[in-house]
């Protein structure tokens, strides 16, 4: 099997390269930028083919220069920081090349699977349901979210979603993930915390429904989900855009117990202020539907919020390398 893994070096990326090997395939092409952080060091250790840099892959798609012969294209490179403030960027990045790049698989009658994301869902106030009906009126709420939504229309509004396999998201965490500063899940710094200060400290919440720290994510492992990227590679026939989550959504201070409880720690949390420029775009409670992912054929149990955090806590605590 040739494929080629966009964001190949990224957290997912690497991840996923990681469950490729395990399975066998390692004739891979890698794209990404690595630049001049420790993000190269994600690829150590993995069997991969070739790496090429993001703008020098873009040069051959557009020049219709990549090999055809290629079995799946699964598309992971992105900008995933919910901050970024560029729109114009983000647009370029999320929407522009993964509309260039799926029409050269689509016309190559090449397999394609992308990340799309949960920040499409905005608010929430239109439930969490991964029907195309549905994604046609989400509201984003901030302009990552907005990038990725725009694809995903794209998508639907061509004709194109049952040709394709897309995954939202929802909040991932895992190994892998050192390089990406601020959007760093909660584990990660929750320990680096725990180990500087003794203490974690989450948002205060801002709504009256809302006690502190009970805002809701419906929180992933990164294991879980690149099994769910292996199943639609191994099931070509199995098209369409899903929600990739554990549909049981958790509390924040769920989730710093579960840190303390791996560290064997007594809990110590500080509910400190949102910044202003966050409050308008905060999502206080995300859960995945996942009918349809179920109905598609994948049936694996997911990890427990504490089961993974405990896990992710011992590969953090021997080597963040994964």
């Amino acid at each position: 099997m040739k494929i080629i893994v966009t964001g190949g070096a990224g957290f997912i990326g690497s991840c996923c390269l990681r469950k490729l090997n395990r399975e066998g395939v390692n004739d891979i092409l890698v794209v990404d930028s690595l630049g001049k952080d420790d993000k190269w060091r994600n690829l150590n250790g993995k069997e991969f083919q070739d790496y090429i840099e993001k703008e020098t892959f873009l040069s051959l798609v557009r020049e219709d220069k990549l090999d055809k012969k290629t079995d799946a294209v699964i598309h992971l490179g992105a900008c995933s920081d919910t901050t970024e403030t560029d729109a114009g960027y983000l647009a370029e990045n999320n929407y522009a090349y993964s509309r260039e790049l799926a029409r050269w698989a689509l016309q190559n009658k090449v397999l394609f699977l992308y990340a799309s994301s949960a920040a499409t869902y905005g608010d929430g106030r239109l439930g969490y349901n991964d029907a195309d009906e549905t994604s046609l009126k989400l509201r984003p709420l901030n302009m990552y979210g907005f990038s990725k939504h725009l694809f995903d229309l794209w998508l639907i509004r061509n004709g194109l979603s049952d040709k394709v396999t897309g995954f939202k998201f929802f909040n991932v965490f895992g190994p892998n993930e050192y390089h990406k500063g601020d959007m760093r899940s909660m584990v990660y710094k929750g320990l680096e915390q725990v180990k500087q200060e003794g203490e974690i400290s989450l948002f205060q919440s801002y709504r009256p429904d809302y006690k502190d720290g009970e805002q809701k994510r419906d929180f992933i492992y990164v294991k879980d989900a690149v099994n769910i990227i292996y199943y639609f590679l191994t099931h070509p026939g199995k098209k369409g855009i899903y929600n990739v989550g554990s549909g049981k959504a958790r509390s924040w201070n769920d989730l710093a117990h579960a840190i303390f409880s791996a560290l064997d720690k007594t809990p110590r949390i500080r509910y400190i202020d949102m910044p202003a420029r966050l409050q308008g775009q905060y999502q206080y409670f995300t859960e995945a539907e996942i009918e349809k992912l179920r109905k598609a054929g994948y049936q694996d149990p997911f990890f427990e919020l504490e089961e993974a955090v405990k896990d992710y806590i011992g590969i953090l605590e021997k080597d963040r390398y994964w």
